[in-house]
Protein backbone atom coordinates (compact mmCIF):
# COMPACT_ATOMS: atom_id res chain seq x y z
CA UNK A 1 0.00 0.00 0.00
CA UNK A 2 1.23 3.55 -0.48
CA UNK A 3 1.22 5.64 2.25
CA UNK A 4 2.22 9.86 1.60
CA UNK A 5 2.75 11.57 4.40
CA UNK A 6 3.89 14.72 2.94
CA UNK A 7 2.98 16.05 -0.95
CA UNK A 8 5.87 18.07 -1.56
CA UNK A 9 9.59 16.73 -2.02
CA UNK A 10 10.84 19.87 -3.43
CA UNK A 11 12.81 16.80 -5.64
CA UNK A 12 11.26 17.77 -8.98
CA UNK A 13 12.22 21.58 -8.39
CA UNK A 14 14.69 21.51 -11.38
CA UNK A 15 12.45 19.58 -13.96
CA UNK A 16 13.28 16.09 -12.94
CA UNK A 17 11.16 13.43 -11.20
CA UNK A 18 11.64 9.90 -10.28
CA UNK A 19 10.69 6.70 -11.79
CA UNK A 20 9.10 3.39 -10.25
CA UNK A 21 12.78 2.25 -9.81
CA UNK A 22 14.19 5.11 -8.32
CA UNK A 23 15.82 6.62 -11.58
CA UNK A 24 16.09 9.92 -12.07
CA UNK A 25 14.40 11.62 -15.57
CA UNK A 26 13.57 14.97 -17.06
CA UNK A 27 9.98 15.66 -16.92
CA UNK A 28 10.09 16.10 -20.87
CA UNK A 29 10.98 12.34 -21.13
CA UNK A 30 8.62 10.30 -23.00
CA UNK A 31 7.76 7.98 -20.71
CA UNK A 32 6.77 10.89 -17.80
CA UNK A 33 4.68 12.02 -21.20
CA UNK A 34 2.88 8.84 -21.64
CA UNK A 35 2.16 8.12 -17.73
CA UNK A 36 1.01 11.81 -17.47
CA UNK A 37 -1.45 11.39 -20.66
CA UNK A 38 -2.69 8.27 -18.86
CA UNK A 39 -3.39 10.17 -15.49
CA UNK A 40 -5.27 12.77 -17.92
CA UNK A 41 -7.31 10.30 -18.88
CA UNK A 42 -8.14 8.83 -15.75
CA UNK A 43 -9.18 12.34 -14.72
CA UNK A 44 -11.40 13.24 -17.50
CA UNK A 45 -12.90 9.27 -16.22
CA UNK A 46 -13.62 11.19 -12.91
CA UNK A 47 -15.35 14.03 -14.92
CA UNK A 48 -17.80 10.95 -16.89
CA UNK A 49 -17.97 9.30 -13.02
CA UNK A 50 -20.26 12.56 -12.17
CA UNK A 51 -22.88 11.90 -15.03
CA UNK A 52 -23.17 7.73 -14.25
CA UNK A 53 -24.63 5.43 -12.49
CA UNK A 54 -25.08 1.88 -11.78
CA UNK A 55 -23.11 -0.63 -14.07
CA UNK A 56 -21.31 1.96 -16.33
CA UNK A 57 -19.69 3.68 -13.09
CA UNK A 58 -19.04 0.46 -11.47
CA UNK A 59 -16.78 0.02 -14.92
CA UNK A 60 -15.16 3.18 -14.84
CA UNK A 61 -14.32 2.69 -11.10
CA UNK A 62 -12.45 -0.05 -12.06
CA UNK A 63 -11.07 1.29 -14.93
CA UNK A 64 -9.96 4.28 -13.06
CA UNK A 65 -7.72 2.24 -10.87
CA UNK A 66 -6.46 0.25 -13.95
CA UNK A 67 -5.09 3.41 -14.82
CA UNK A 68 -3.18 3.70 -11.74
CA UNK A 69 -1.67 0.08 -12.64
CA UNK A 70 -0.85 1.57 -15.68
CA UNK A 71 0.80 4.46 -14.80
CA UNK A 72 2.64 2.39 -12.16
CA UNK A 73 3.75 0.09 -15.37
CA UNK A 74 4.61 3.09 -17.12
CA UNK A 75 6.42 4.31 -14.54
CA UNK A 76 9.09 1.36 -14.15
CA UNK A 77 11.04 0.40 -16.81
CA UNK A 78 11.69 -2.83 -17.78
CA UNK A 79 14.35 -4.91 -16.56
CA UNK A 80 15.56 -8.14 -16.42
CA UNK A 81 15.94 -9.25 -12.54
CA UNK A 82 14.20 -6.47 -10.96
CA UNK A 83 14.96 -5.95 -7.51
CA UNK A 84 11.39 -5.62 -7.04
CA UNK A 85 8.81 -7.24 -8.96
CA UNK A 86 6.63 -4.44 -10.77
CA UNK A 87 3.25 -3.94 -11.15
CA UNK A 88 2.29 -4.29 -14.80
CA UNK A 89 -1.32 -4.51 -16.92
CA UNK A 90 -2.14 -8.35 -17.52
CA UNK A 91 -4.23 -10.34 -20.04
CA UNK A 92 -7.04 -10.17 -17.97
CA UNK A 93 -7.34 -6.88 -17.89
CA UNK A 94 -7.83 -6.25 -21.25
CA UNK A 95 -9.88 -9.56 -21.44
CA UNK A 96 -12.87 -7.89 -19.35
CA UNK A 97 -12.82 -4.43 -21.92
CA UNK A 98 -13.37 -6.78 -24.72
CA UNK A 99 -16.19 -8.32 -22.88
CA UNK A 100 -17.74 -5.51 -22.05
CA UNK A 101 -17.24 -3.88 -25.70
CA UNK A 102 -18.73 -7.21 -26.72
CA UNK A 103 -21.57 -7.04 -24.03
CA UNK A 104 -22.82 -3.44 -25.15
CA UNK A 105 -22.20 -3.10 -28.58
CA UNK A 106 -24.32 -6.14 -29.04
CA UNK A 107 -27.28 -4.05 -28.02
CA UNK A 108 -25.98 -0.79 -30.35
CA UNK A 109 -26.96 -0.61 -33.82
CA UNK A 110 -24.50 -0.43 -36.41
CA UNK A 111 -22.89 2.59 -37.11
CA UNK A 112 -23.69 4.66 -41.18
CA UNK A 113 -22.17 7.59 -39.84
CA UNK A 114 -19.14 8.87 -37.89
CA UNK A 115 -20.21 10.16 -34.62
CA UNK A 116 -19.57 13.49 -33.07
CA UNK A 117 -18.97 14.48 -29.24
CA UNK A 118 -21.89 14.92 -27.55
CA UNK A 119 -25.45 13.66 -27.32
CA UNK A 120 -25.00 13.51 -23.27
CA UNK A 121 -22.93 15.08 -20.67
CA UNK A 122 -21.48 11.24 -19.78
CA UNK A 123 -20.95 10.93 -23.39
CA UNK A 124 -19.42 13.63 -23.98
CA UNK A 125 -16.86 13.29 -21.31
CA UNK A 126 -15.83 9.77 -22.42
CA UNK A 127 -15.51 10.91 -26.19
CA UNK A 128 -12.85 13.73 -24.78
CA UNK A 129 -11.20 10.71 -22.27
CA UNK A 130 -11.38 8.66 -25.40
CA UNK A 131 -9.34 11.16 -27.39
CA UNK A 132 -6.53 11.63 -24.50
CA UNK A 133 -6.20 8.02 -24.32
CA UNK A 134 -5.80 7.78 -28.24
CA UNK A 135 -2.85 10.48 -27.42
CA UNK A 136 -1.47 8.33 -24.60
CA UNK A 137 -1.37 5.51 -26.71
CA UNK A 138 0.58 7.47 -29.43
CA UNK A 139 3.13 8.41 -26.61
CA UNK A 140 3.38 4.63 -25.34
CA UNK A 141 4.07 3.78 -28.70
CA UNK A 142 6.70 6.57 -29.01
CA UNK A 143 8.65 5.35 -25.84
CA UNK A 144 8.27 1.29 -26.99
CA UNK A 145 10.17 2.83 -30.04
CA UNK A 146 13.45 4.01 -28.03
CA UNK A 147 12.70 1.41 -24.75
CA UNK A 148 11.10 -2.00 -23.68
CA UNK A 149 7.73 -1.61 -22.33
CA UNK A 150 4.81 -4.43 -21.32
CA UNK A 151 3.35 -5.06 -24.92
CA UNK A 152 0.02 -6.06 -22.67
CA UNK A 153 0.12 -1.99 -21.58
CA UNK A 154 -0.05 -1.11 -25.34
CA UNK A 155 -3.11 -3.40 -25.81
CA UNK A 156 -5.00 -2.52 -23.08
CA UNK A 157 -4.37 1.68 -23.86
CA UNK A 158 -5.88 0.44 -27.39
CA UNK A 159 -8.26 -1.56 -26.15
CA UNK A 160 -9.91 0.98 -22.88
CA UNK A 161 -10.42 4.08 -25.87
CA UNK A 162 -12.73 1.46 -27.87
CA UNK A 163 -14.61 0.77 -24.72
CA UNK A 164 -14.77 4.48 -23.86
CA UNK A 165 -16.22 5.05 -27.48
CA UNK A 166 -18.92 2.47 -26.95
CA UNK A 167 -20.11 3.07 -23.44
CA UNK A 168 -20.17 6.88 -25.00
CA UNK A 169 -22.38 5.22 -27.51
CA UNK A 170 -24.31 3.03 -25.00
CA UNK A 171 -25.25 5.73 -22.33
CA UNK A 172 -26.74 7.61 -25.48
CA UNK A 173 -29.72 5.76 -25.08
CA UNK A 174 -28.15 3.00 -26.80
CA UNK A 175 -26.81 5.50 -30.05
CA UNK A 176 -30.75 6.86 -30.20
CA UNK A 177 -29.34 10.38 -28.84
CA UNK A 178 -25.55 9.81 -30.71
CA UNK A 179 -24.35 13.32 -32.72
CA UNK A 180 -23.83 11.79 -35.97
CA UNK A 181 -21.56 13.87 -38.62
CA UNK A 182 -23.14 14.96 -41.67
CA UNK A 183 -19.97 15.08 -44.10
CA UNK A 184 -20.50 18.38 -46.09
CA UNK A 185 -23.47 19.63 -44.23
CA UNK A 186 -22.19 23.65 -43.71
CA UNK A 187 -20.82 23.90 -47.37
Amino acid sequence: MVKLTKIYTRGGDKGQTSLGDGERVSKTSPRVDAYGDVDETNAIIGLARLKTTGAADDSLARIQNDLFDLGADLCTPVQDNPKYPPLRIVQAQVDRLEAEIDEMNAELSPLNSFILPGGSDASAYLHLSRTVSRRAERRMITLSDSEDINPVAIAYINRLSDFLFVLGRFLNKKGAEDVLWVPGANR
